[in-house]
């Protein structure tokens, strides 16, 4: 059985997407539409381009640092609690 800690909701992801989308056509739509050169409006969508991927990019890494500290934090308390349960009676004993 898996417990996840901080699920989002359906609507939340879904929410999420459709927000991305609309603010990805709008930003498309208008550098299109703006009245300048076809240099400048590729100029534009390339740095929106590379801005959107390294916000992907830059999301995922924090997420699996995240989860690499969890799991190393649940190692950890897992040696600690074996430890204990084998040396709690030699420490009693004593």
């Amino acid at each position: 059985m898996n417990i996840y800690e901080n699920s989002n909701s359906a609507a939340f992801y879904n929410m999420s997407w459709i927000s991305f989308a609309i603010s990805m056509g709008g930003m498309i739509a208008g550098i299109l539409y703006l009245e300048s050169e076809i240099a400048i409006k590729g100029f534009l969508f390339m740095g929106y381009l590379f801005t959107v991927t390294s916000c992907f990019t830059l999301s995922k890494v924090i997420r699996d640092k995240h989860e690499s500290e969890r799991f190393i934090t649940k190692m950890e308390k897992a040696k600690t609690e074996k430890f204990m349960a084998d040396n709690v009676e030699n420490i009693v004993k004593k």
